[in-house]
């Protein structure tokens, strides 16, 4: 199995996160922000990953500090859980649809930290999380994590149905470049490394 644990504590952060790239979708997931949760938890079941999230954060001022920080722990336990990368197809994409909302991502576990990242809303807030947070979010996981993504919102007109879908699509895409194929013998890479 696929695992790791993560723990990092700061003044304004205090996380445990478990991860399990071979699991079935499950999740334990508390920080304090509602929708944030909601979000984790659609993309874990997409994504095919065990989940299990505790975060202690300075909710007192924003969720900035929780949401980026959570997205850093997430991105160093996919790295970990990750291992020498052998054997993994190291690309995915899924274009998502949710009702009016239509979301693409595409990553390649490179080992290239890079995210572009294309999606308008039209409200400042979904619930308790701000809206601007979702693109911090995935820059931490992107960073940490070592993944060249590409993150694009195509339609919508419900923010909540735009951010699920675009949540959803980066977990189907990491599923499929995360998942082992016996045909990949080493790392799948002209240069031989995934550094």
């Amino acid at each position: 199995m696929r695992e790791a644990e993560i723990t990092r504590q700061t003044r304004e952060t205090d996380i445990r996160l478990k991860l399990c790239l071979d699991g079935g979708g499950k999740t334990t997931i508390g920080t304090g922000v509602g929708f944030f949760d909601h979000m984790l938890d659609a993309f874990s079941r997409f994504a095919l990953v065990d989940l299990t999230l505790s975060c202690q954060g300075d909710l007192q001022v924003d969720a900035h500090h929780t949401v980026e920080d959570c997205g850093i722990c997430l991105g160093r336990a996919i790295r970990e859980a990750l291992g020498d990368r052998a054997g993994i197809r190291r690309v995915g994409s899924c274009w998502l649809p949710m009702d009016e909302a239509l979301a693409f991502a595409a990553i390649d576990i490179s080992g290239r930290p890079y995210l572009a990242f294309e999606a308008e809303f039209a409200s400042p807030m979904v619930g308790t999380m701000d809206t601007q947070l979702t693109e911090e979010f995935f820059r931490a996981v992107v960073m940490n994590a070592g993944l060249t993504c590409h993150l694009r919102v195509a339609a919508g007109r419900n923010d909540h149905h735009k951010l699920e879908a675009l949540f959803k699509a980066f977990g189907m895409a990491l599923r499929d470049a995360a998942a082992i194929d016996p045909r990949v013998q080493g790392v799948l890479s002209t240069k031989g490394s995934l550094d």
